[in-house]
């Protein structure tokens, strides 16, 4: 999606009151340590990709989308409430995996042979 500074301030704003709902309006345990790292709203501001992560592996992930999935109608009724929009975007929710990926990463990166290393070269 295209940002822009309103795109970008308006998706901070969601991301901000989205975290609030899923805390203070959602009893889901399916949701209970969901943590949104992001929000992207369209251009037109009818669509929004919400990034989420939670603790756990696939079945975790898949137990949270569902959760998402299924208050999704709670969840955009208290975005309504918090952040004054014309139109409530559609939310799509998306499992963020770039903390695994970059755990997988460093974890690679202490398995780095000594050879590899610059500190042993010299010029």
């Amino acid at each position: 999606m295209k940002s822009t500074p309103r795109t970008r301030r308006l998706s901070e704003n969601v991301r901000e009151a989205l975290a609030e709902v899923l805390r203070d309006d959602i009893a889901d345990p399916r949701i209970d340590f969901a943590t949104i790292t992001s929000v992207e709203v369209s251009s037109d501001l009818n669509l929004a990709n919400v990034y989420v992560t939670t603790h756990g592996g696939e079945a975790e992930y898949a137990s949270l989308l569902e959760g998402l999935r299924s208050a999704d109608k709670r969840i955009r009724a208290g975005l309504a409430r918090r952040v004054q929009m014309r139109v409530v975007p559609e939310l799509h929710y998306h499992i963020d995996t770039t903390l695994e990926q970059s755990m997988r990463i460093t974890e690679a990166l202490k398995d780095v042979p000594p050879s590899l290393t610059r500190d042993g070269d010299e010029g």
